[in-house]
């Protein structure tokens, strides 16, 4: 019943004073859809950048041949290690971390289908390649698989963007392209991703053959780069240490020399990234937050307002018997009405112009391939119904603890 009397106090005193009810309203809708929209934008950001890294590896450990910096042994300074196919058996036997492994050979190759042609990157792989750095096939094609290297298979997987240049279209998987010259069958591409790592190009411009039929051809025997998967995230490092030293027992160097074999741990740069991310959407949380906490400042001067406005009312209230808890919690339930109003109509907004942001096709180039993937999850509605909460108790507090002690008769008295 108490709710109901309050209630009808709150939306009389809004007709009464339309403008400044309309304007208190108006600074939480604008603060609280301005946390969302910046939120939700962030992890979205974070989401895409996040994905764009892991496009080219997936928590993996690259390993490349390299050049000692330390003697060992009685062996000087400078000698080049080279890593050859055995290596990649060798770790995958001695490591039980590694739960993935695969190697592989690169160069630069001409590419032809009639009279178009095209200059792209190279590499030969096992199948592992194609989970190890995210390469799924598209329009039913396939990737290398394990009769391809046995049988040193002449097939080819490539990147969609140099399969459309070649055919005037993504999915010529069936036909033949002319590879430095050699007839090889297209067995699948690959759709179009996005990245934001990369080395000799991105993966849309690269064509992939089985390792066997890289090295009948070219005659490497020397890997460009070993790739290894750990079982869990956790076990990069160890993996790490471990690599560096069964490689240093075969090669003869110390394993604490990095260079070496360098290496780059997807997994450890993945973590700093997320650390980044996460200051980034904490940034942007704070503003946001700020902006609401300014229109709860805003409530605040309104219902000091609205006490004075209301003095010889209070005043009544007081003289017939009202408490100070009831005064109290007049003015507190209307402070929390305008934030949870002011909040659910910010919220509605946000979320629909999140929505329509969804919508629009983000494409793999241009800004939108990041901006357009805004996320407002749970967590951060939690967090801004807490705020908004927060913000209307403490608006409503202190002009509602002046408002219930104004004495009955001085309030009386009040013109």
């Amino acid at each position: 019943m108490n709710s109901l009397i309050m209630l009808k106090e709150f939306f009389a005193d809004i007709k009464q004073q339309k403008l400044r009810a309309f304007l208190t309203t108006l600074a939480i809708i604008w603060g609280t859809f301005s946390i969302i929209l910046l939120m939700a934008f962030g992890k979205g950001l974070g989401f895409r950048m996040r994905e764009s890294f892991l496009n080219a590896g997936d928590m993996i450990i690259r390993i490349y041949g390299g050049q000692t910096t330390q003697k060992y042994k009685g062996l000087p300074v400078g000698r080049r290690i080279r890593l050859v196919e055995e290596d990649m058996w060798l770790l995958k036997k001695s490591i039980p971390e590694i739960d993935g492994v695969s190697c592989q050979h690169n160069r630069g190759v001409h590419l032809r289908n009639g009279d178009k042609a095209a200059r792209t990157h190279m590499e030969g792989v096992f199948p592992e390649f194609e989970w190890l750095r995210r390469m799924p096939p598209a329009f039913g094609g396939r990737f290398i698989n394990r009769n391809d290297v046995v049988e040193r298979r002449r097939v080819v997987f490539l990147g969609g963007e140099i399969a459309g240049e070649l055919f005037g279209r993504p999915n010529p998987v069936g036909e033949t392209v002319q590879v430095d010259g050699l007839p090889f069958t297209i067995i699948g591409t690959m759709p179009k991703k996005t990245q934001t790592s990369m080395n000799n190009g991105p993966d849309d411009r690269r064509a992939i053959i089985p390792f066997s039929t890289f090295e009948s051809i070219y005659g490497y025997h020397y890997i460009s780069e070993l790739i290894v998967h750990p079982v869990t995230p956790k076990d990069a490092e160890y993996v790490e240490q471990r690599v560096r030293e069964i490689l240093g027992k075969k090669y003869k160097f110390d394993p604490s020399d990095k260079h070496a074999v360098p290496m780059w741990n997807f997994v450890e740069q993945e973590k700093q990234s997320s650390k980044v991310f996460t200051g980034l959407n904490i940034f942007l949380g704070f503003i946001g937050a700020m902006t609401l906490v300014i229109a709860g400042v805003g409530v605040a001067n309104i219902m000091y307002v609205v006490v004075k406005e209301r003095t010889r009312e209070i005043g009544v209230k007081r003289a017939i018997g009202a408490k100070r808890q009831h005064i109290l919690s007049q003015f507190i339930f209307e402070s929390l009405l305008f934030a949870l109003i002011g909040g659910g109509v910010g919220l509605l907004l946000a979320a629909g112009i999140i929505k329509l942001v969804r919508m629009i096709p983000s494409g793999a180039d241009g800004p939108m391939q990041f901006l357009g993937n805004p996320v407002m999850s749970p967590v951060i509605v939690l967090i801004t119904i807490s705020l908004l909460a927060v913000i209307g108790l403490l608006a409503g507090f202190f002009p509602a603890r002046k408002a219930a002690h104004v004495e009955p008769v001085e309030a009386l008295r009040y013109e």
